[in-house]
């Protein structure tokens, strides 16, 4: 017989050098996707006005945007995090077949600290990231690349913003449906049963005697 984890138990799932970076990054996208709105829509621009400024804080916002994760490579925990983010096993290709598939649950989706989802939607927003801050410098210094067009630039760029605030919003809509993962990203604490259930291939589960029990902590000598 199998024991399930203490309730309450909790384990460390982020460093807080990771919650910091993953909290200046949102914070700097949410920042350009809402000043693109301003832009872009005319009922917001009516209603906010202010169109410089709107401007510059979109200019700023995506220019800062690398800078949290180039900071964060200075953290040894936060360099951890991106290799098990670039890297797939054999249990995200069951993952993913699970979604295609659409078959649910834990059992159905094995995951290490990161599911499959979460490791492409970071390969994706990254590549996004750096492709809008290409051509939003394009659209700044025409003279850059003479051979692109200011308008080839502004249409790939225009583009990608509405992409990326569909996947934002999809993002934003996963971690609102998981009140545990998203306790792990404000306080860095997860619980252990939670862990186990949806993460098992990154816990190893604590041993347990034959009846399901921890074993009984060993005495200190002072």
């Amino acid at each position: 017989m199998t024991g399930r984890p203490d309730p309450g138990e909790r384990v460390l799932r982020f460093a807080p050098a990771v919650r910091l970076v993953h909290r200046a990054v949102g914070l700097l996208m949410l920042l350009c996707v809402c000043t693109a709105a301003c832009l872009y829509l005319a009922p917001l621009a009516q209603l906010v006005g202010r169109r410089r400024l709107m401007v510059t804080v979109h200019e700023w916002s995506g220019l800062l945007l690398p800078a949290p994760v180039l900071l964060g490579l200075f953290s040894r925990e936060f360099r951890a995090e991106l290799r098990r983010l670039n890297r797939f096993a054999r249990y995200d290709r069951t993952w993913l077949r699970a979604v295609r598939t659409r078959r649910r649950g834990p059992r159905a989706r094995p995951a290490g600290k990161f599911n499959a989802g979460q490791k492409l939607y970071a390969g994706w927003i990254a590549g996004a990231a750096l492709v809008s801050l290409g051509t939003g410098l394009l659209m700044w210094f025409t003279g850059l690349l003479p051979f692109v067009s200011r308008t080839s630039a502004i249409f790939v760029h225009d583009l990608l913003a509405w992409a990326i605030a569909l996947v934002l919003a999809g993002h934003m809509r996963q971690a609102y449906a998981d009140p545990e993962a998203r306790l792990g990203m404000r306080t860095g604490y997860v619980d252990r049963a939670w862990a186990e259930l949806h993460h098992s291939r990154w816990l190893t589960p604590k041993p347990r005697d034959k009846d399901g029990e921890k074993p009984a902590p060993k005495p200190t000598v002072n």
